[in-house]
């Protein structure tokens, strides 16, 4: 099935062309690594790794670059405050968050450039604008020239003229217009980085960083931008103006801009000063990954989502009914048939996906997989193509990445401080009460695993248990 995008640019879904069949170009807005990175931070990532998957369903090449922001004013703040070389610093969160988006089962991207790997292409693009008129110099300032851009706001649907009217930006002597943005400034203070440019040392801007990283690694005209809402305006505006204006012949810098909603938290803006800031790396300390995956994927992408304990809740049973069927049906795994790459792309679930990445309805679909695992009417051969489907399906989202056992009994342990061994040996002495007659010490043994987060399930194979 054909692929549709919201094309924010244009405020619609349209199909999915590429420039060429053969390679798909996608950019996708990195951390600036001054932090471990919040739940927010962790939803673009999980988003647009789950479209990769996809794009690698139906193309044979998909170059996905995220970057890292390594030079930026709060990682110099931050690290003047801790007394660390701003390298040192901003190598010990990247690596965070690369442990962390490990943890939530993404991919790694097949580019990651740093921008202080990229200075020289920035310098580069900045004399560009300056010498087609877009961009000039001043007090060892580059700014660009926002009025030079006809269309400026074409993205964000912000009239330039509205801009200028309200605008609440930096208003300083050395601007031509208010709206103008910094391309270049100088590095004067002892803690702020700097490096030789053609006006003065000093360091970019941020704007510029990612424009000079896709036009180095996947070139003047790309595919797919994705991002955050919040980074639709000022961050991906000024990236049209700069992508755009920095040619000769004026090119289209992102043929398809994708922005994933925000996340509340409880139904409250996620902010410090509220105390409800959650980083993924607190999460993970409580909650398997994959749980916090599912949970990111369980709204529509460009919709809000609500964070909660509700919604972890619901992720955690969603998983636990998913490799409940994988462990209930393991006698079908050895005849399951793998789908087809063409099969696949006919399946409900990649079809749910194809419409502009219905997470939520690809979920659906997996739970429908679970439901013919479960009925005693399906014969074999289509409970087979259930489970191979709700395996494969699974993979797009970046789910069911385990083994049942495995989920059960390690990764959704929890805070229990209760061990394997004692749970076993609770069971034995339970099995032998109940072959005793003795119920009432049975249920007593019961009682006492529920209260430690453990759950026994009476089979006819057999008791077994898993964590709550």
């Amino acid at each position: 099935m054909a692929l549709q995008i919201y094309n924010s640019l244009h405020n619609r879904k349209e199909p999915f062309t590429p420039m060429d069949p053969e390679r798909v170009t996608m950019y996708v807005c990195g951390p600036t690594v001054y932090n471990f990175v919040h739940i927010g931070n962790a939803r673009p990532a999980v988003v647009f790794d789950t479209l990769v998957r996809l794009l690698h369903l139906q193309y044979p090449r998909v170059d996905y670059a995220r970057n890292i922001t390594d030079i930026d004013d709060k990682i110099n703040r931050a690290a003047h405050d801790a007394g660390e070389p701003i390298s040192t610093y901003t190598e010990r969160y990247t690596t965070a968050y690369h442990e962390d988006m490990a943890a939530l089962h993404n991919a790694e991207p097949t580019i990651e450039p740093l921008a202080t790997d990229n200075l020289d292409m920035m310098q580069a693009l900045i004399e560009r604008l300056i010498e087609r008129g877009f961009a000039y110099e001043a007090e060892g300032h580059v700014l660009f020239r926002v009025n030079a851009m006809p269309d400026y706001g074409k993205l964000s649907k912000r009239r330039l003229e509205d801009m200028q009217a309200g605008a609440r930006v930096e208003v300083a002597a050395y601007k031509e217009d208010p709206m103008d943005f910094v391309l270049w400034k100088p590095s004067t203070e002892a803690h702020e980085p700097g490096w030789d440019s053609p006006w003065g040392y000093g360091r970019p801007g941020w704007h510029i960083e990612c424009t000079a990283m896709i036009n180095r690694h996947l070139g003047p005209t790309i595919d797919i931008h994705g991002g955050g809402h919040d980074l639709m305006f000022p961050h991906h505006e000024n990236e049209v103006a700069q992508g755009t204006c920095c040619h000769d012949e004026p090119e289209e810098y992102v043929r398809y801009w994708m922005h994933n909603g925000m996340i509340n938290v409880e139904g409250e803006k996620m902010s410090k000063s509220l105390g409800n800031f959650i980083t993924v790396r607190e999460l993970l300390a409580s909650y398997p990954g994959e749980q916090l995956r599912l949970a990111l994927l369980s709204a529509q992408y460009r919709s809000v989502l609500n964070w909660s304990d509700d919604l972890l809740t619901q992720s955690r049973q969603t998983l636990d009914r998913f490799y409940g069927a994988l462990r209930d049906s393991a006698d079908l795994a050895a005849n399951s048939p793998v789908l087809s790459a063409s099969e696949l792309q006919d399946s409900s679930v990649v079809k749910a996906l194809c419409d502009d990445l219905n997470t939520p309805q690809a979920i659906a679909e997996l739970h429908q997989c679970t439901h013919v695992l479960y009925d005693e009417q399906a014969d074999s051969d289509k409970k087979q193509r259930a489970r191979a489907l709700l395996v494969q399906g699974a993979q797009l989202l970046g789910l069911l990445n385990h083994e049942p056992e495995s989920w059960f009994k390690t990764l959704s342990r929890g805070t229990s401080s209760i061990t394997d061994e004692r749970i076993e040996a609770l069971l034995a002495d339970r099995q032998a009460a109940k072959k005793a007659r003795d119920f009432q010490r049975a249920d007593e043994i019961r009682a006492e695993l529920d209260a430690a987060g453990v759950e026994i399930q009476d089979t006819r194979e057999g008791t077994r248990w898993q964590w709550k």
